[in-house]
């Protein structure tokens, strides 16, 4: 993530200190008398294109002032929402980043209320947008090294969760990136390794013999086709200071999903090794909690595995037990998410934590209802439903609370085992898959997100990248909030 700096001097000695590029933030319209860099040129573009200035508060203004310097005006309009708000400031920074710079200025103007108002979430966008992310590319894109800050002090302290966050977001979005054949279980449970010792998190690891001997069905089951036999659970635990309440975090990390026996057709598994998606938002998230030092124990669970077709492969009709002791009937191997999530579940319930989370790219469904502009999430309890959407409201990573009703249980009844994996016809599968999960929680106070909107073309909200990390700052600041209103 790149340092901050302050900024000082008049635009025309900008160029002295390596700054060629530029994003002013403004706390109104533009008007002349405001003391704003570039104000000249920015009325005279508006006034040439016809444009009122209130069109800043969606759709920034690029021009080129003072030797040459590149400036990006913007207004972000307190009466927007976060979502709007963080999606103009991510417009605005694309032109300029789009030529690659290694410093940029970010210039937040108004009173000092309104500057202090807007500077974490200005900053949080460009330390976003600004970071590199893996690229197997010839021509690799380089970062920012430098944000020079005025109108705030640029004083590190002061922006921590917004610091914290988007390195836990680029986090997620640079693990989602890695292509298949170079993040494998095995390669994705060596990098956790560096992390568990860089941050200093309890580490725990659960392989496929290990699972096997404990009775770890369902896992079993969609691991059991893939070779070398690399599949885990793995457990990673924070302890933060003052901690008295245990909450823990569940991902679903499919390195790569075929879809097994009931094989994917080529324009659906092109992606697929984006399924791990789930279990880097649980390590983004764990990643920020521990920067930030909550007050809170949280344990981590990732179930790494691939589905791949072979004659070891499970295959529909098969019955599997579970953890729990649940026996499931196999419909349909592309549904092997739930089924190395409900071991998973069972792992982590068996702490008694005081709140499960669970994060999976888990149903089309979910993606048919939704687009890829929301995620879903299902909550055990109204109160839990509630506080996860006013919380992706206030953050600026939507959700939308889905019904989560008893009724839709028979549909999940099988004349062979306890329970059916799914349904063939495929209907509400994002409920059915919830209501399939909850089996496994010991119904403990839960949530599950499915993650519709792990990925969009153009980036979603302060995110710029197509891979969005959506979840990470949604989890941080739920946390949060659930340990204040204490839920």
């Amino acid at each position: 993530m790149a340092r901050l700096k302050p900024l000082s001097g008049a635009v025309s000695g900008w160029r002295r200190q390596g700054i060629r590029h530029a994003l002013v933030v403004l706390a109104a319209p533009p008007a002349a008398g405001q003391d704003v860099p570039g104000l000249e040129t920015l009325l005279a573009t508006l006034q040439r294109r016809g444009d009122a200035p209130e069109t800043l508060q969606h759709t920034p203004v690029v021009g080129v002032c003072d030797e040459g310097l590149l400036l990006s005006w913007i207004w972000v309009n307190p009466g927007l929402s976060r979502f709007e708000q963080q999606s103009a400031l991510c417009k605005a920074l694309k032109p300029l980043l789009d030529e690659r710079p290694k410093t940029l200025a970010l210039i937040l103007t108004g009173e000092a209320a309104v500057r202090a108002a807007v500077a974490g979430q200005a900053l949080y966008a460009t330390w976003l947008n600004g970071a590199a992310l893996p690229s197997r590319k010839s021509k690799v894109k380089a970062g920012l090294d430098t944000i020079f800050l005025q109108g705030v002090a640029p004083k590190e302290a002061h922006f921590a969760a917004a610091r914290a966050i988007a390195e836990g977001n680029t986090l997620a979005r640079s693990l989602t990136l890695v292509p298949p054949n170079e993040l494998t279980p095995a390669r994705y449970r060596q990098q956790i390794r560096v992390l568990a010792r860089q941050e200093g998190w309890r580490l725990t690891e659960y392989p496929l013999s290990r699972l096997k001997t404990m009775g770890a069905g369902a896992f079993v089951a969609v691991a059991q086709g893939s070779a070398p036999a690399d599949a885990a659970i793995v457990h990673l635990q924070y302890r933060g200071p003052r901690a008295r309440k245990r909450v823990a975090l569940v991902g679903k990390g499919i390195c790569f999903d075929t879809g097994g026996h009931n094989l994917k057709p080529a324009k659906y598994m092109y992606g697929m090794h984006e399924d791990m998606n789930g279990s880097a938002v649980a390590l983004g998230i764990l990643s920020a909690v521990s920067r930030l030092r909550l007050p809170v124990v949280v344990d981590c669970w990732l179930a790494l595995a691939q589905n791949h077709i072979s004659p070891q492969a499970y295959k529909q009709n098969d019955v599997v037990k579970a953890l729990n002791g649940t026996t499931i009937e196999i419909i349909h191997t592309d549904a092997e998410g739930r089924m190395v999530l409900a071991d998973t579940l069972t792992l982590a319930a068996r702490q008694q934590p005081d709140l499960m989370l669970d994060f999976a790219t888990l149903t089309g469904s979910m993606h048919t209802a939704l687009g890829s502009r929301f995620s879903g999430v299902f909550a055990s309890t109204g109160p839990l439903a509630q506080l996860a959407v006013a919380v992706g409201d206030a953050v600026g990573e939507r959700v939308v609370a889905f019904p989560f009703p008893v009724d839709f249980d028979p549909q999940l009844d099988s004349k062979v085992a306890d329970v059916k994996q799914c349904t063939a016809d495929g209907t509400a599968d994002h409920i059915l898959a919830a209501r399939f999960l909850y089996r496994f929680t010991a119904q403990r106070p839960w949530i599950h997100m499915d993650l519709s909107a792990s990925s969009n073309e153009g980036g979603l909200g302060a995110v710029g990248s197509d891979v969005t990390g959506f979840g990470v700052s949604w989890g941080v600041h739920f946390l949060d909030s659930w340990l204040e209103n204490k839920l």
